[in-house]
Formats: structure tokens, C-alpha cells, sequence
């Protein structure tokens, strides 16, 4: 608990002293990753605790065939089988999905945690990111979309990004896309994953998106079905990683039974709201994750 308060001070500090040295430019989301923290007005990375451990994911799109001998990379691919879906930039905007506009100074901090994350999971041979909140709110969706985004844009990385949130998806609509199916289909109906992705205009990246069930969604999640879906996605593509959009962890246990099926996970807190005990209960109920970092989100 300690070491939380510790890297959330340190990061307001650090803000505090970047906006003393650019008064005029306040406005802007700030970042710093030298000693491993990152402070995002909008989301930031606070660095926890590392342990390491090995599965890996994947997924199916075809690829390009390859040419003059030329291998086959992620910079490559096609979505011939993935319908694909055509984003508003002013939905986008409004909702804060930033990643993907280069020119976008806020687009920064997300590079910057996607600076911190990805060498962390290569160096582990991790492939698999969840990403929860202790409470309703706190980012954790825009967070999950805007790093996948970011780490789409590196040309030799390809990102899957799942809804999880069961009881209340909101991945599609932070995107601004409509959505017939979801991952319930495919677990409880046994629909073709190929049927429920998308591609949501941002090459190397594809969606595995949800749709609301309103209940029992733990059983789902520990069911046969979702672990031959697991194994579906994490064995198809071996350069892609996979985050998961989780609900939050005091909100029933769905989180809380599928953390440990990931490689690691981040944990996003927001700034002035989730108190020192909702932390303190969500890092009790993360102690069989693996949880790599922490987000202060909304700083001020």
C-alpha cells in the first residue's frame, strides 16, 4: 500500500515541476518515465510490482502473401476475413481517443506508457494485458483502448483488444461502432470469433468486442467455452498481444477469477476518488496477478 502512495506522490510531483517550468502550456498532459512512473491527466502509468511468468496469445487475420522472399511481418497484414469498420474522428475526439492521432500532443502520454509496458512484456515473454479499476469510472476503458491503439502503431506489433466487461461493455461505443455480437455469442453460442471481430481502421489492430449479458458472467469466464476461446486467440499469432477490458474489481468477481489467467495486469485508480481502502481491497484481490503497474487517472 505504502509503495502505491509512495509512486502516486512522486508522479504529482514530478507534474507539479514540469508545469512550474512550462506555465503556459498547463494544459497539456504531462509525462515522465525516467524513474518508472508516468502521470496522465488523462490516464498515467505508476509503476508497482514485477514478477514474471509465461504463457502467450494470439489471434487470426490473413496475412499478405510475401514477396521476393521477403518474411511476413505485422506491417503486412490484411483483414480479409475481419469486417472492418469505418471511425468518426469527431466521435473519437469526443470521447478522448486520442492514440491515434499523431499530431495529438495528448497522444503522448500514451506512447510513453506503451514505452513502459511492451519492452516489460517482451523482456518476460508476456503476450497477455488485463486492465481493471478498483470502481466504476475510473478510465479503465479508455485506458485499454488508447494503449491498444498505441501499441498498434508500432509496425512490428499487432494488438488485440477484448471487451471482458460482460455485464456492461463500453469498447464499441468509446469507439463509436455498432456491434450485433459480442463475446457472450461466442462463448455461450458458440459463434465463430471471426464472426464478432472487427477492425476498427487502425492497421494491426482488431476488436473482440462485448455485448451485455447482466448477469453470471464470472461462470462464463471460468467456463470450458471461454478457455477454448482463450486458447483460440492466444495460439493463432504469435507477434500480437492481447489486453483485456475487465470490469472493475469491487464490482462482482469477474476480474477477480480471470486476472490470473493473464500474463499481467494494470490496475487503473482515479485521482481524488477511489480511496486508500478501495486500493488497499483491489491490490488484496489481485494477489494471485500478476499486477505490473498502477494508473493514477484524472490527475489534476
Amino acid at each position: 500500500m505504502e509503495r502505491v502512495r509512495d509512486a502516486i506522490a512522486r508522479a504529482r510531483e514530478q507534474r507539479e515541476l514540469l508545469q512550474g517550468e512550462n506555465a503556459d502550456e498547463s494544459s497539456l498532459p504531462e509525462s515522465m518515465v525516467g524513474d518508472g512512473t508516468a502521470d496522465l491527466p488523462a490516464e498515467a502509468a505508476v509503476g508497482v510490482q514485477s514478477h514474471a511468468r509465461n504463457p502467450a496469445p494470439v489471434v487470426r487475420e490473413t496475412p499478405r502473401p510475401a514477396t521476393r522472399r521477403r518474411p511476413v511481418s505485422p506491417a503486412d497484414i490484411e483483414y480479409t476475413r475481419t469486417r472492418s469498420e469505418t471511425l468518426e474522428e469527431k466521435v473519437l475526439l469526443k470521447n478522448r481517443v486520442v492514440a491515434g492521432f499523431r499530431h495529438d500532443e495528448r497522444a503522448e502520454v500514451y506512447r510513453q506508457l506503451r514505452s513502459q509496458i511492451v519492452p516489460k512484456m517482451k523482456a518476460n515473454g508476456w503476450r497477455t494485458l488485463a486492465i481493471t479499476s478498483p470502481n466504476e469510472n475510473a478510465g479503465k476503458t479508455l485506458t485499454a483502448v488508447n494503449l491498444a491503439i498505441s501499441i498498434s502503431q508500432e509496425v512490428n506489433q499487432t494488438v488485440l483488444l477484448v471487451d471482458l466487461d460482460l455485464r456492461s461493455p463500453s469498447v464499441h461505443e468509446t469507439l463509436g461502432v455498432d456491434t450485433g455480437k459480442g463475446i457472450a455469442d461466442c462463448i455461450i453460442h458458440g459463434e465463430p470469433i471471426e464472426n464478432v471481430l472487427l477492425n476498427p481502421q487502425f492497421k494491426r489492430l482488431v476488436v473482440l468486442p462485448g455485448r451485455a449479458l447482466g448477469e453470471y458472467s464470472s461462470e462464463l469466464l471460468t467456463s470450458p467455452n471461454m478457455q477454448a476461446i482463450m486458447d483460440e486467440i492466444v495460439g493463432r499469432y504469435e507477434s500480437r498481444i492481447i489486453v483485456f477490458d475487465l470490469p472493475p474489481l469491487l464490482r462482482n468477481d469477474d476480474a477477480l477469477v480471470f486476472t490470473p489467467k493473464v500474463d499481467a495486469t494494470l490496475m487503473v485508480v482515479e485521482d481524488g476518488r477511489t480511496s486508500a481502502s478501495e486500493i488497499k481491497r483491489s491490490l488484496h484481490l489481485l494477489e494471485n496477478s500478476n499486477l505490473i503497474g498502477t494508473i493514477l487517472n484524472k490527475a489534476r
